[in-house]
């Protein structure tokens, strides 16, 4: 399989770090960019553009992570309301109860580098002439 037929990665660690949340007993929460083109969620509790969805097993029904995109059913101020949201939407994961989780960063580049902590690791190691 040549490099640009691969698949995103972010579908599967959003199921893996799933699985874990909730094996670990805890609530697997997503946090999603409403904005996104494609995402059906409530917008009377989007705040920031952002909305945190908990799609513990107690909370939702019928969901479906699949490459492209979460889907369920789940009650919003005791209405019954259909979800979706493309993969491309999801933020991040994480346990409520813990805040371990996992943050899914625009792209395949890494995160920038603060200046404080002096470390790059997209450039790796460098030669310098020492005198």
């Amino acid at each position: 399989m040549n490099s640009s037929a691969k698949p995103p990665r972010e579908p599967y660690f959003l199921r893996a770090m799933y699985a874990w949340i909730s094996d670990c007993g805890f609530i697997p929460q997503i946090i999603v960019d409403a904005g996104e083109e494609g995402t059906k969620v409530p917008t009377e509790f989007v705040r920031d553009g952002r909305i945190v969805l908990n799609i513990s097993s107690r909370a939702v029904r019928d969901l479906v992570i699949d490459n492209n995109a979460i889907s369920f059913s789940t009650r919003f101020a005791g209405r019954i309301q259909q979800v979706f949201v493309p993969m491309t939407a999801i933020l991040g994961i994480y346990a409520r109860e813990s805040g371990e989780g996992l943050a899914f960063i625009e792209g395949d580049k890494p995160p920038p580098v603060s200046p404080e902590d002096g470390k790059n690791p997209v450039s790796g190691p460098r030669l310098r002439v020492v005198k």
